[in-house]
This record gives C-alpha cells, structure tokens and sequence, in this order.
C-alpha cells in the first residue's frame, strides 16, 4: 500500500468536492479499494499503486470538467470514471461559445455584433465596441478575458472606468476612498462574479491576477501578459484615453467600450472617445466594432427606451451637441 497526494491546482475546491461533500462520497464509492481523505484543495489517497495510477487520471480528467464548466455533478463524474478515455468535455458545444459560467451556464455571442467582436479579437491586439446600453459590450468583452485568462494566454485582467460623476458627488457616497469608487467598478464585478467562483475570484484579486481600478490608477504603467478593458470610455477626456492606450505592453490586448449617447462630462469638453475613434479609425491592429439597438440583450423596455430617446433627440435638433459624434464620423 501506499500514499498518494493529489493538488487541485485550478478548480474551486468548494464545486469539486461538491454540497456537504456530496460529490467526494460518490468517488468513494466508486472506488471502494482506496481510502480517500479530502481537505482544503488536497486530496490524500492510499492503495495499491496501479490502482492509485488510474484514480489520480479520473480525477484530473473531474478538475478539467470542472475548470471549464464550473461544474462538477454526478453525472460527470460517473461519465469520467467510467470511462476509458477522457470524455469530460462530451457535452455539446453551444453555438458561438465564449466560455461556461456558474453552474456550467454557457456565456456565448448572442448577436451578430458580439460574434464580430469575439472574431476581432482573435485577429487585433485593440478593439473598439461602441454601442448602447445592455447591447453586451462589456460582458462579451470580459468573457473574452477571463477565457483568455483561463487558456494560459495572458497573466492578468485588468478591468478599469473612468469615475465621472453622473448627477451626484462622489464627496457625498460614504466611507474612504475606496468605497467611493466600488460603486462606478460594481458592474465589472457583477460580470466576473458570473463567470469565476466567488473563492477563486477573491483569490484573483487578492493575488492582483484581476486588478479592477478607476481610470486615474492606470498613469505610469506598462501592462503585458494582460486583457485589458476600459469601460464607460466615452467619459474619458482626450488625455485620458491616449494616456490609457499607451499603457498597452507586450503580449496585450486592449478592449474599449464605450456609448457616445451616454456622456457625463461637461457640455464644453469633448468625449476622448470620440478624439480616438477618429484619429485611430484606419490604423492596422485596431478593429472597431459598432453595436446597435438590435444587439440589447437586456429588458425588452430597454430596446423600446433606447428607441425612443433616439426619435426625441432627432426632434431636438438634425446636429449634435457638442462632445457627440455623427454616424458618418465613426
């Protein structure tokens, strides 16, 4: 007889091990010879070694499962163990797959424009999307990076927004600094929370694998081996956005969304946006991409406001105001 220890390196041992261990009893019993002791990410087995050999295989073949569904039940399981080859990634593949979310849930492209940005990833190093609210633009965009993440492809994630007021004070929000902000930087945890187990993600952060900061955090830095997205980009001021895009190192790609429609800077500064939109508009290595009210994948109202404040603006007045850009500037 003898000891064998095994090392989840990547799964959550929380959806391995499975609700009050479910998913490490019917191991056990699916291998009765072995004794089997689970703790923390460690899992400790004891038998004969030809026996060990083939429970070791079955087991990372379960943390493969488990990296990209995150999910791990009794049906893969047994699937796996059963098995004489590694059949844990037999389910179907779902059409226009990004990667799987919580509870195995597929986050995929939905429209048309989202299957262009995951297409003008994989052939530029920085993108553009452009687009309304809820037309997926930063949820595509994070989904991208947390596979790319996941694959090995880069290091780290950085997430960032630029903290413009919308209407109210940041002096008024409770607490430090750091409270202040969360509140701008909440939907790009909403997102990741989607995507990786909340233990991994506290992880991550912890271990600045996922940075996620305003806008102003970025100045002085050189970011390789990373996914970098800034979102809410058309609140950033010309300075701004160029300082944010020279920060791009080796082995990067950059991703910026943004909605001109939705701009909170003063009447009498321009959108950096904008500025960059036009300047970088035929530069090889940038893709833009535009979303449109067709690509809302939120509340059917939200398609319907959208329309709506689209035909009043048309009746205010046939030129924008400026900090705006025209379709035929784009």
């Amino acid at each position: 007889m003898i000891e064998r220890i095994i090392i989840l390196d990547g799964a959550d041992p929380v959806i391995f091990f499975g609700t009050n261990n479910s998913n490490m009893q019917l191991i056990k019993s699916l291998y009765p010879k072995l004794r089997i002791v689970a703790r923390g990410n460690v899992i400790k087995v004891i038998g004969d070694e030809l026996e060990l050999a083939g429970f070791e295989e079955k087991i990372r073949e379960m943390e493969k499962h488990c990296l990209e569904f995150n999910l791990l039940n009794e049906e893969a399981i047994i699937r796996i163990v059963k098995s004489k080859n590694d059949l844990s990634n037999v389910s179907p593949k779902q059409e226009n797959l990004i990667i799987y979310g919580m509870n195995g849930r597929p986050i995929q492209a939905r429209t048309e424009n989202q299957q262009k940005l995951v297409e003008a990833y994989n052939d530029n190093d920085m993108l553009f999307a452009i687009g309304p609210a809820g037309s997926g633009k930063t949820y595509t965009a994070i989904a991208l990076a947390v596979k790319a993440l996941k694959n090995k492809e880069v290091k780290k994630i950085i997430l960032s927004r630029p903290a413009v007021e919308a209407g109210e004070k940041l002096g008024f929000l409770p607490g430090d600094m750091k409270d202040k902000i969360d509140p701008y930087l909440q939907p790009l945890y909403d997102a990741l929370e989607d995507m990786i187990p909340v233990a991994k993600l506290k992880e991550y952060i912890e271990n600045k694998v996922i940075q996620i900061a305003p806008l102003a955090f970025m100045r002085g830095r050189t970011l390789n081996d990373a996914v970098i997205i800034l979102d809410e980009a058309q609140n950033t001021s010309i300075q701004q956005i160029k300082m944010f895009l020279t920060r791009m190192g080796m082995n990067a790609k950059m991703i910026i969304t943004g909605d001109i429609t939705q701009i909170d800077l003063p009447p009498s500064q321009t959108s950096g946006l904008i500025h960059a939109l036009r300047v970088l508009k035929h530069i090889p290595g940038i893709a833009q991409i535009e979303f449109n009210k067709k690509d809302i994948v939120r509340h059917k109202l939200v398609q319907r406001i959208v329309e709506a404040y689209e035909k009043e603006n048309k009746k205010i007045s046939l030129n924008p105001p400026k900090g705006t850009l025209e379709q035929n500037d784009i």
